[in-house]
């Protein structure tokens, strides 16, 4: 069974997260080089990362910008931030109340199919939610997790958008816990209109122990992926999470 570097950030600005993931990623992909060329036979360390973010839209690289219903001046006042960014998917937000997840795995250590490994992470979802009493699932053509994704009001409570470069992933989720939803009628979500958003706050009328839940989820993706967490977690960067 492999071991996954745990990293606990905590509250942490989007861009210093991303700045983290991404020297992380890049030292991965040049260690596969290296381990392709001879040059290495030490195999790759993966990692997973949760935090949660200040107020921000994030703009993947399929997205349109006119998804976005602020201009900078709005955004500005409002004390949002904007990125554009090299994940999948289109525009998000992501927001103090919401956990984030970014899973740097190798998935040649697993398996070789993009699909099962954004299948594999809605599951770990809804298999979290499930633990809370609330049935999720998901809706066809649409990645992430849904509530009442085939009923007459179909909400999103988790979205998902990643990037994979020599099997290498990063960017991931966003679960909605004790989100602040107002922050998402200034956008349309993942660019699909007329599809509520929700959170578990919203789901179970309570607030969710975030480091509880936090735990539960990351049992459940390390189960379906089959690795332990080592004994060297990385601790807080920023302010715990959910605080």
């Amino acid at each position: 069974m492999r071991t996954v570097e745990l990293h606990r950030l905590g509250q942490i600005s989007y861009a210093e997260a991303w700045k983290y993931q991404e020297t992380i990623f890049k030292e991965i992909v040049q260690h596969k080089i290296k381990l392709r060329n001879g040059e290495s036979d030490i195999p790759t360390q993966d990692h997973l990362i949760v935090c949660e973010h200040p107020h921000v839209y994030t703009l993947g690289k399929s997205g349109s910008v006119e998804n976005l219903l602020l201009n900078e001046e709005e955004l500005e006042a409002k004390d949002i931030e904007f990125f554009k960014i090299d994940r999948g998917g289109d525009i998000t937000y992501h927001g103090l109340g919401q956990l984030v997840v970014y899973p740097i795995l190798d998935l040649e250590h697993y398996f070789t199919d993009i699909h099962k490994y954004l299948r594999l992470l809605e599951e770990a979802v809804i298999l979290t939610l499930a633990e809370y009493g609330v049935s999720a699932g998901r809706s066809e053509g649409l990645t992430g997790v849904w509530i009442d994704a085939l009923g007459e009001n179909p909400r999103k409570i988790c979205a998902m958008g990643v990037k994979c470069s020599r099997w290498v992933t990063m960017h991931g989720i966003g679960f909605n816990i004790n989100t602040d939803l107002s922050y998402f009628s200034n956008i349309i979500p993942c660019g699909i209109e007329n599809k509520a958003v929700t959170s578990l706050q919203a789901e179970i009328n309570e607030v969710v122990q975030f480091e509880q839940l936090t735990n539960v989820l990351l049992e459940k993706i390390a189960n379906l992926f089959n690795f332990n967490y080592g004994n060297n977690e990385k601790t807080t960067l920023g302010n715990p999470l959910g605080s």
